[in-house]
């Protein structure tokens, strides 16, 4: 199966190609430049063979698309349909959600996150947490039975740095990185210091909450664009996956295909 898996963040945009399963490249660009996305489109579906049913060489590949900015959406829309001559497969509209979500309001659930959680469980097939340290952070809670049963969002460590710098008189705005020492001897150092680890240990106590509330500690699985930072300090961690999310979608369009079949069958 030869598949375009397309995560649009808040930030970048993030595009997986797939051929016959296997992983070929994963790229992030940044969602303002229509020039490099469209290029890198165009430098994914040029790799994708042609089917061999098809006369006019039409090639033997989908797009599938998880987003939380609409306007982005529409965007790679617009790239694909003019550059392709093709249509994109929005996870959580043209393709269902891969699991089972209870919580109040699902619709309003980030796909993003429920397809992380999804491909965690893919591979545990018990309870994880799925935390991702993004430009938000979000650390979710699946059971044993692989149902989404919703998680904890908070800022994440770029808002946390601009948040200081544009409501404070005198802290300035800091480059995240990992801190020399857990205390800082200077402002940027100690503003570094108070990021980082506030965003370790919020990981760390809300999968310790959840741990209470399900009776054993989870597995947990760490993923995001920031989370390479913060990694080698969550000795509590279990797995670290980059490019989950992308992961999750590949999962979702094969399961939905799955499904159809069998109810042809």
């Amino acid at each position: 199966m030869n598949i375009i898996a397309v995560d649009i963040g808040n930030t970048n945009i993030t595009i997986a190609l797939y051929l016959k399963d296997e992983e070929q490249f994963i790229k992030s660009v940044s969602g303002r430049s229509r020039a490099k996305l469209t290029n890198l489109f165009k430098s994914a579906w040029d790799k994708i063979p042609a089917a061999k049913s098809s006369k006019e060489g039409k090639r033997d590949g989908v797009i599938v698309v998880c987003s939380v900015k609409p306007d982005w959406t529409q965007l790679v829309r617009e790239i694909v349909k003019d550059n392709l001559n093709e249509k994109v497969h929005i996870i959580g509209q043209d393709i269902p959600l891969p699991m089972t979500l209870w919580v109040d309001e699902p619709e309003k659930v980030g796909t993003d996150r429920v397809v992380s959680a999804a491909a965690a469980y893919a591979v545990v097939k018990n309870a994880v947490v799925v935390a991702d340290i993004g430009t938000a952070v979000t650390i979710d809670l699946v059971d044993d039975s692989g149902i989404f049963l919703g998680g904890a969002i908070c800022p994440g460590l770029e808002i946390g740095a601009l948040a200081l710098e544009e409501h404070t008189s005198q802290l300035p705005k800091v480059k995240i990185a990992q801190p020399k020492a857990p205390y800082g001897k200077n402002t940027t150092d100690a503003i570094k210091c108070g990021l980082y680890y506030s965003a370790i240990a919020t990981v760390q106590e809300l999968i310790r909450r959840y741990a209470e509330n399900l009776g054993k500690w989870p597995h947990t699985v760490l993923t995001g664009s920031a989370a390479e930072i913060i990694k080698d300090d969550c000795e509590f961690i279990d797995s670290y996956v980059p490019n989950l999310v992308v992961k999750g979608i590949v999962l979702a369009y094969k399961k939905n295909i799955e499904e159809k079949m069998e109810q042809v069958i």
